[in-house]
């Protein structure tokens, strides 16, 4: 190709004619101009505005095909070569295409490699390398791997073979591995021989003793990771996943193995490199955390370890029960004062042995906020209860009777704890009077759990207190009144006055007029006004706020036609809601409680079809608002199990199985269900960290249930 001038035709190009991420292209002349100029900075900015639009966190554009040439062209001069080909690289990566037929900007990157090859023999060692990733992104595989195997054969640096080998095996991964093979000799460089193992793992060969005992030398291996493959920029941790991911019996044993050794190895930096792997290997595999607890025990050698082990340990909760005895004495240091190291330790053993932590976590009260937080918070399984301890209820009542103290989350939590114990608690009833007026929420919440199941005198005392607080317009003390007594005046009231002035939590709110039925009959006018109706606001919370009402107006009044429009105005709206998937699952699952009334909004729950996040929640209400012959109740399980294995809604998955009952499955259905019920691989495998776990076990629990069910003859 001939060069000519980077910019040669800049301005003649119909630019506005273009999108990128935000918008119109007509800025990417004045960034190309500032990217080919002498002033740093502005190149330095240029190229950081490049990434944000042409390639948006990964995304590509109509604009990023036209912007290619003059990039392509920028790189062939010299100028910031290896930047400018490493943001063409990840263009031509990119699989996420935005407004474009699927494959333009990858085209667009193919057409310049008669420009970026020649940059493999480039006198800049960094040039070389990038020219080596970027290339074997294209794909083009006839014309990339030839240059590649000539400068295979040619390069001397070993970074930059490293590259080029991890481009050959990225395009032809036989290729790849026949490389490999005459570089693991210890006598070759470490970053050419950690490109190697990559290069035999892509090529799906076996996990060999050599294999093993050459990761081994490579340790420590982050300063081996590479920049231009994020995914592999902790080796240790990839070389990992990548053998779990296998789903073989013996490759799981070799990245086991290998996760092993490491815990147990003497230096400092390995052990850690080892514990973040096994961390990974945990997230992935349902059988990691039985099979490394003995070398998760043996890598906690001193403090430090032991504060870097707790954190998982803390995960992994009570299957890591065995390893207790590491956390103990770090975990009850110093209880009189903060001691973030032993915060941390008794955070872990509060979900690994909670038994053993309550005494601990008395003690040191008010100074162990990460523990608190386990004890009560989100890190514990929502259907266990922390142990009783008579002296943690002594600490907590302590802490309640100084409300104005109190900061943060630690009313909710010091509450969540108390709710828990139910009756048990009824000592700290006077402090939670005392509380209530300043956290009526969380007060209310743990006051209906104890007296629910107190003595009647309790109950009396509580009763008062409540209609008191109620009486001066405390929705959570007329709700909790509710719960105890079924006295409905004062909540329709307080929830009136929520309607009427705009209250913050409609949403909320809405869902408490549910629950009173037609004896809230008095607060439909107010639940018709808080509608957003067809031309209302399309965020999340407006979206989320009229299922909410159109539900609770259904329980109210059992007026199926404004439940129906409501709803119906939430499908139409979310289509201009990017961020609007939960609030249609919502919408769907409040349409199954319509049952036959929702029948008119059977197509757009048909809609939601298309989308694995959406389909169990519209599966699971066709089944109830579709008229039954209509649906294919096969294809539909296919689906939802297709949404459960993409991990877009593994929960949603089963409700929606178990409304279409066994006779919608097949043979197939049911050996897919029993690989997400009992296979290694986990289902959940993303989200909040401290949840993963706990999450894919409950989805695991509850998939083998719906087998059971499913596979149990019935009985005549």
């Amino acid at each position: 190709m001939e060069l000519v001038h980077p910019l040669d035709g800049l301005d003649d190009h119909p630019w506005s004619s273009f999108s990128h991420a935000y918008g119109s292209a007509e800025d990417l002349p004045d960034l190309l101009r500032a990217l080919a100029g002498t002033d740093e900075g502005a190149g330095d900015e240029a190229l950081s505005e490049l990434y944000g639009c042409v390639l948006h966190q990964g995304t590509v554009y109509a604009a990023s095909a036209e912007a290619v040439p003059f990039l392509a062209r920028i790189a062939a001069v010299g100028h910031r070569t290896a930047d400018v080909l490493m943001l063409l690289g990840g263009m031509a990566e990119s699989d996420d295409e935005h407004g474009v037929v699927p494959g333009t900007v990858r085209a667009a990157v193919v057409a310049q490699l008669p420009l970026i090859l020649p940059l493999l023999a480039a006198t800049e060692r960094e040039t070389r390398r990038t020219a080596a990733w970027a290339a074997s992104h294209t794909r083009a595989t006839a014309r990339v791997l030839p240059a590649l195997r000539t400068r295979w054969n040619e390069e001397p640096e070993p970074s930059v073979r490293a590259e080029v080998l991890a481009g050959i095996s990225r395009l032809d991964p036989s290729a790849g591995a026949a490389g490999a093979a005459t570089v693991l000799d210890p006598s070759q460089p470490a970053e050419l021989r950690m490109a190697a193992v990559f290069a035999c793992l892509d090529a799906d060969g076996s996990w060999t003793e050599s294999h093993h005992t050459t990761m081994l030398s490579l340790l420590p291996a982050d300063a081996l990771g590479s920049d231009l493959a994020f995914e592999r920029n902790e080796p240790l941790a990839a070389v990992v996943e990548k053998l779990l991911s296998r789903g073989r019996d013996a490759d799981r044993e070799a990245a086991f193995a290998l996760l092993d050794a490491t815990l147990r190895d003497g230096r400092a930096d390995v052990r850690a490199e080892a514990l973040w792997a096994a961390d990974r290997a945990c997230m992935l595999s349902r059988s990691a955390p039985q099979r490394l607890l003995a070398g998760l025990r043996a890598a906690a050698v001193d403090e430090n370890a032991v504060v870097a082990v707790s954190s998982l340990l803390g995960r992994l909760g009570t299957a890591a029960a065995s390893a207790a005895e590491v956390l103990v004495p770090l975990a009850g240091r110093n209880p009189e004062q903060d001691d973030d190291h032993a915060d941390r330790a008794l955070a872990a053993l509060v979900l690994v042995a909670p038994a053993q932590a309550a005494p601990l976590l008395s003690a040191g009260l008010g100074r162990r906020p990460r523990a608190l937080d386990a004890a009560a918070g989100f890190r514990r399984p929502t259907d266990s209860v922390f142990p009783y301890d008579g002296e943690l209820l002594d600490a907590l009542r302590h802490r309640l009777s100084q409300p104005e103290a109190l900061s943060g989350n630690e009313p909710g939590q010091l509450t969540s704890l108390l709710a828990g114990w139910g009756a048990r608690a009824g000592a700290a009833l006077a402090e939670l009077h005392m509380v209530l007026p300043h956290f009526p929420v969380q007060a209310a919440r743990a006051i209906v759990a104890i007296a629910s199941d107190g003595t009647p005198g309790e109950r009396t005392q509580v009763v008062t207190s409540l209609r008191t607080e109620a009486e001066n317009g405390s929705l959570p003390a007329a709700k909790a009144l509710y719960e105890l007594v079924g006295e409905h005046t004062l909540l329709a009231d307080c929830l009136d006055r929520e309607f009427r002035h705009g209250g913050r939590r409609l949403t909320e709110a809405a869902a408490t007029a549910g629950t009173l039925g037609p004896r809230a009959a008095a607060l439909a006018s107010a639940l018709h006004e808080a509608l957003g109706g067809p031309d209302g606001d399309t965020t999340t919370p407006a979206l989320d706020a009229d299922v909410a009402l159109a539900e609770a107006l259904w329980r109210i009044t059992g007026d199926a036609a404004t439940a129906v429009a409501a709803l119906d105005s939430v499908f139409a709206r979310a289509a201009h809601n990017s961020w609007s998937q939960w609030s249609l699952i919502r919408a769907a699952r409040t349409t199954a409680l319509l049952g036959a009334a929702g029948r008119p909004l059977t197509s757009r729950l048909e809609a939601l079809l298309d989308h694995p996040t959406q389909t169990p929640a519209a599966v699971l209400a066709l089944t109830s608002v579709a008229e039954p012959d209509s649906l294919d109740r096969t294809t539909l399980a296919a689906a939802v199990l297709r949404s459960a294995e993409q991990e877009a809604d593994p929960s949603g998955a089963c409700d929606a199985l178990e409304a279409l009952g066994v006779r919608a499955l097949t043979a197939d259905h049911l050996y897919r269900l029993t690989t997400l019920a009992d296979g290694d691989a986990r289902v959940i495998r993303s989200g909040v960290v401290d949840r993963i776990i706990r999450e894919d076990e409950a989805f695991r629990s509850r998939a083998r249930a719906l087998l059971t069910t499913f596979t149990t003859p019935a009985v005549p």
